[in-house]
């Protein structure tokens, strides 16, 4: 009788695959080694190097105090290879099709030899502070191409629905070699305007039937606003969009001319069909056109950069003042009192003040 096998006998194992590719393995490596000098740093970005660029990137949006401070020599460094780049900011209330939008956008600018940086700025949780960052898999496309760039960030407690970093990402995008800088905000309001502080063309894409046409006649974001593109103009719906179009075409002519002697355009687009594509193409560089030509477009600049010079020192000064440990306490106190209907907050932040 042939004797019976053991239930712990030991068989062959299945083999083991080879090495993972080279582009995981140099950023499994990257990613154990911390201490990168910035000439490293900086000679991999201006090279194009991706991985590099996003560590960079992660520094900058570090609130650790030794990342910071490699961060601004980075940046430093990185500056005079900066600023050769357009800048759009797009932006549009949830579910009018933004990402969908950027995704058809990107993928034509890369077709036509362009190398194009994403930063998508996700909303974060104002309870649980996390954020989802799922623009890259709603860019399925663009994550595969090799001269796009996608990176998804928290919008944190950040005034006007972008990072607080975002702007020093875009100089190192640029250094890296991006000549067009897309900034997707987290959706429309007072505070998302800020966002016209670190673009130069800055479009609002709008969805028909959605009951706001007439909304165009007030002030705000479509104000500042270079172009409306009203978006998933196909199908059943091609003709409200339409309808759109016209309506706010006729809002804008409400509209004093601008300094930068540029007219706000409206155009409809599919980017489902890649329809209007080419069509928002050509206005912007027709707007960069004019611009460039009548100065504009470098006073603009300029002028951002007076304006996030001020916006950091009222932000340094703001961070500052909390961490200090008699306004902690002061602060702490005052609380107490509002708690318990002793103060009210205007004579608490008074007291506080003057501490």
């Amino acid at each position: 009788m042939k004797a019976k096998e053991s239930a712990l006998q030991e068989k062959k194992g299945v083999s083991q695959p080879k090495a993972t590719n080279k582009t995981s393995a140099e950023r499994i490596k990257l990613n154990r080694a911390k201490n990168y000098s910035v000439e490293e740093y900086v000679s991999k970005i201006l090279k194009g190097n991706v991985t590099f660029l996003s560590k960079a990137i992660t520094l900058v949006e570090s609130t650790n105090n030794k990342h910071q401070q490699k961060a601004n020599e980075i940046l430093e460094q990185c500056l005079p290879y900066a600023n050769k780049s357009v800048r759009i900011g797009i932006t549009g209330v949830p579910g009018v099709g933004k990402s969908t939008f950027i995704e058809a956008f990107g993928t034509y600018l890369t077709a036509q030899k362009n190398k194009v940086a994403v930063l998508a700025v996700d909303p974060s949780s104002t309870i649980y502070k996390g954020s989802i960052l799922g623009d890259k898999t709603r860019m399925e496309a663009l994550v595969n191409d090799k001269n796009a760039f996608i990176r998804p960030s928290p919008s944190g407690s950040s005034l006007g629905g972008v990072a607080k970093k975002t702007r020093e990402t875009i100089i190192l995008c640029e250094a890296a070699g991006f000549d067009t800088i897309i900034i997707e905000t987290v959706g429309v309001g007072q505070s998302e305007t800020v966002v016209n502080s670190m673009v130069d063309f800055f479009l609002l894409l709008k969805i028909a039937g959605a009951g706001d046409e007439l909304q165009g006649i007030k002030r705000g974001i479509i104000e500042m606003a270079d172009a409306i593109v009203i978006h998933k103009a196909d199908g059943e719906n091609i003709e409200n969009a339409k309808i759109a179009k016209n309506a706010f075409q006729k809002a804008l002519q409400l509209y004093p001319t601008k300094k930068s002697n540029w007219k706000p355009k409206v155009t409809v687009a599919s980017a489902l069909y890649n329809s209007g594509i080419l069509e928002i193409h050509h206005m912007i560089n027709e707007y960069l056109k004019i611009t460039k030509e009548n100065n504009y477009f470098n006073e603009k600049r300029n002028e951002q950069n007076k304006y996030w010079l001020l916006a950091t020192i009222e932000q340094a000064l703001k961070d500052n003042f909390y961490n200090r440990a008699n306004i902690k306490k002061a602060l702490s106190e005052e609380i107490i009192r509002l708690e318990k209907g002793k103060t009210t907050p205007f004579n608490a932040a008074k007291r506080i003040l003057e501490s």
